[in-house]
Order: structure tokens, then sequence, then C-alpha cells
């Protein structure tokens, strides 16, 4: 399975999971924000993104600090 990018303001993501928006919502139509919490801690990403009607459950990818030598 090929692991997947995602480009938000000039940060990488790895998408964890990608799910329909309506999954997390409750009958009156709000967003149910325990049960989409509840995904994000389950899968072990560290933020939530909503694109295009859908939510991205994603682990931020860390810049790598280097030193050049000379």
């Amino acid at each position: 399975m090929m692991k997947q990018l995602f480009k938000h303001n000039d940060k990488l993501y790895l998408i964890l999971r990608d799910i329909a928006s309506h999954n997390f919502e409750n009958k009156d139509g709000s967003l149910n924000m325990d049960v989409l919490k509840a995904w994000r801690d389950y899968l072990g990403g560290d933020h939530v993104l909503k694109h295009n009607n859908r939510y991205l459950i994603v682990e931020t990818i860390q810049d790598i600090e280097y030193e050049t030598s000379n």
C-alpha cells in the first residue's frame, strides 16, 4: 500500500485515514468532535485536516534539521 502525503500551508502530512465528513455529524448536522478526536487518537494521528468534505487524519512530517560540514 502506497503512503499518501498531503501538503497544507507549506507543511507535509502523512495521511493515515481519509474519511467522509458525514461520518462525524450528529443528527442535527453539527460536528461530533469527540468521535473525530477518538478516531485521530486511535489511528495515532496528531492532526485532523478538512479537505473537500472529508476529514484527513494525519501525522505531521517533521522538518529535518541538519548541519553541513565544510
